[in-house]
């Protein structure tokens, strides 16, 4: 199977599991009804802790068991012990040992790579994600592919103003998403790391900030006007997501939050968690359980 774009979003747990007022609350119309007839995973693994990056993305990108790998939730970065699973078992890896055609459809600017040859010799900074692709031999920035920003045009950091020029925003989001999709015929495999609502998890509070509310819906619409745009042109596309934080803004840490996992011309079989999705993404493209 090929042609296939991966949005993996990164905390953002099921409106299943969402209180009322979130930022799943809104129209979302056609985010919503492709998670909804998606599937609801969970990320904790029976294993005590709140779900982390690291070891949930992992999960995704090698169908294994990372966290008791490690023996814990662990995250954000990936160490030692995620990275060599990573290098040995990642589907980027293993597709590209194949022959396939991937790609990662992040926008890295020079900053992040001057932070990472900085840091060259002490703790890894990168993300799975990157760290996976980089170690299946592929560039960052690859050429050909249309590049995006995670956050989807919203500021890093405060004030987020996510609902100034959101229109013009959404339109050119619709019209990436084309782009995407005719980059992605081209592939098997197109991916997006999208991480940015993770961070506006981590600015919830037990009083719900209204700045942190307003951007989190923001980034949900801009998803939604990607995706609208990448199956207006014919995508087959893959939703996932790590572990729970944006949907539930009243606590800035991450939470118990099952997770989406939804596909649009894609079989997604009957998983009940993020392993076995991790592992019904390899068999998309023959792959057997790693």
């Amino acid at each position: 199977m090929s042609g296939i774009v991966w949005l993996a979003l990164d905390g953002v747990g099921h409106p299943q599991d969402a209180p009322g007022g979130s930022v799943w609350d809104q129209p979302l119309d056609t985010l919503r009804p492709l998670v909804d007839a998606g599937r609801c995973l969970d990320a904790t693994l029976g294993v005590p802790g709140l779900p982390q990056s690291g070891t949930g993305q992992a999960c995704w990108l090698t169908g294994r068991d990372a966290v008791r790998v490690m023996g814990e939730h662990f995250g954000p970065h990936p160490g030692p012990t995620l990275q060599r699973l990573l290098e040995s078992e990642a589907l980027p890896v293993r597709l590209a040992q194949a022959g396939a055609r991937v790609a990662l459809g992040n926008e890295y600017v020079p900053a992040y790579f001057q932070a990472l040859e900085s840091g060259a010799g002490r703790r890894n900074r990168m993300g799975c994600f990157p760290f996976a692709f980089r170690a299946a031999g592929l560039p960052l920035n690859p050429p050909g592919v249309p590049l995006l920003g995670a956050t989807l045009g919203l500021p890093y950091a405060r004030p987020w103003e996510g609902r100034v020029g959101e229109r013009a925003a959404l339109d050119r989001l619709i019209r990436h998403g084309e782009g995407l999709a005719r980059a992605a015929a081209e592939l098997d495999l197109l991916t997006l790391d999208l991480w940015f609502g993770d961070l506006l998890g981590h600015a919830g509070a037990p009083d719900v900030p209204g700045d942190a509310l307003a951007a989190g819906r923001s980034y949900l619409r801009r998803v939604d006007a990607l995706l609208s745009g990448l199956l207006g042109a014919g995508a087959r596309v893959a939703l996932s997501s790590d572990h729970g934080n944006l949907e539930d803004l009243r606590t800035k840490g991450h939470t118990l939050a099952r997770v989406p996992f939804a596909g649009a011309g894609l079989p997604l079989g009957n998983p009940t968690d993020v392993v076995e999705a991790g592992q019904i993404l390899a068999g998309w493209f023959g792959l057997a359980p790693a």
